[in-house]
């Protein structure tokens, strides 16, 4: 794909870079807060960060999001899970029914939970609540050949815009950006040796528990399926040719998401591993977005170390989880808001009538 679809190109221009003076506007007010210069440490980061993106004009409440992103692999037919290809159906359906991780985290921390059918094998046809925006019965096996068509990727981008759009429209201010489908950690693992120009072995992990043997079959379909379509030294390939070709439908969804979120100028919080790596595919296609994402965690598989370092993000959160749905960002969500309800709610020196150091 050697030109940008053109809703992305459209949705691309439209994204603004934070002006300069907000964040010196944000850094003025927590300096003359009632508290010593920089002892809110990363808070004070992040409130920076919020304040700029909402153009000196943060919205409260902040209203939540979180975006799960559905689809199942071709490449799991190459053994590169410990779960059968089913679990993708079947856990969406647990996801309806309010019985997963992210469930519980979106009950707790209100944020308000769509579940995007991308591209799963199988059809939930009389199930409620679930978000229909099948683009075909999952990825082909990348081991084989491409991931998708070029017409299957633009597809999936666009179901990501749509969403993005939808959640402007719900006035969602802070949204998170989860995934879940059997064999994505083995296109993660892809993309980001790609994108950070990594060998294999440094970025792939055991995904969802894989033993050493399974972790060994896993890397060696990974190197086979980067020489089958990239298999020439040189330049980096076009990040929508990555996504094509060892991508997936989730993935490259999640990428037309983020870049549309950042033309909505809401804040996006990303999760794991398969999240960044769609936001690793965005920030290069589009690097103004950086401005506007956050790191929720920082995911134990080990390519996400190497995005974030890309990205040019620091976690939030690193509790060690290796989840996906989501889940790390939400849990990310509250200390964000804390951030800015600190920013916006604490007296100033003057206003409280206390002594600044040395007065």
């Amino acid at each position: 794909m050697k030109t940008l679809p053109p809703s992305l190109a459209d949705v691309i221009s439209q994204i603004k870079r934070c002006e300069a003076r907000y964040g010196a506007q944000a850094r003025h007010r927590l300096d003359n807060l009632t508290k010593p210069i920089g002892s809110l440490g990363r808070l004070e980061i992040l409130a920076i960060q919020m304040f700029s993106i909402y153009s000196g004009n943060i919205p409260l409440p902040l209203h939540r999001g979180v975006y799960v992103f559905v689809a199942d692999h071709g490449v799991a037919a190459e053994g590169v899970s410990a779960y059968p290809r089913e679990v993708t159906a079947q856990m969406v359906r647990n996801f309806l029914s309010g019985g997963a991780a992210i469930n519980v985290l979106a009950r707790l921390h209100g944020a308000a939970l769509t579940v995007i059918d991308v591209g799963v094998d199988a059809e939930f046809e009389g199930i409620p609540g679930l978000e229909c925006a099948k683009v075909r019965r999952g990825s082909r096996n990348m081991r084989r050949e491409p991931a998708l068509s070029q017409g299957e990727l633009a597809g999936a981008l666009e179901v990501g815009i749509r969403m993005a759009s939808r959640a402007s429209e719900n006035g969602e201010h802070l949204v998170a950006v989860g995934e879940m489908g059997i064999g994505n950690t083995t296109s993660a693992s892809a993309i980001t040796s790609l994108i950070t120009k990594l060998p294999p072995g440094e970025v792939t992990g055991r995904g969802t528990g894989l033993d050493m043997a399974g972790k060994n079959r896993k890397l060696n379909i990974i190197r086979r399926s980067l020489k089958l379509h990239f298999d020439s030294a040189g330049a980096t390939p076009e990040p929508l040719e990555i996504l094509r070709c060892v991508g997936g439908l989730e993935i490259a969804a999640m990428t037309g998401f983020i870049i549309a979120a950042a033309a909505k100028q809401m804040a996006i919080v990303c999760d794991g591993f398969i999240s960044t790596a769609a936001a690793a595919v965005a920030f290069t296609i589009a690097p103004e977005i950086q401005e506007y994402l956050f790191a929720g965690h920082c995911s134990d598989e080990p390519g996400h170390r190497h995005l974030l370092k890309y990205l040019g993000l620091t976690p939030i959160l690193n509790l060690g989880m290796r989840l996906g749905e989501g889940t790390g960002a939400v849990l990310a969500m509250p200390v964000i808001e804390s951030a800015v309800r600190v920013f916006t709610e604490m007296a100033t020196f003057s206003s409280a009538g206390v002594s600044k150091a040395d007065e």
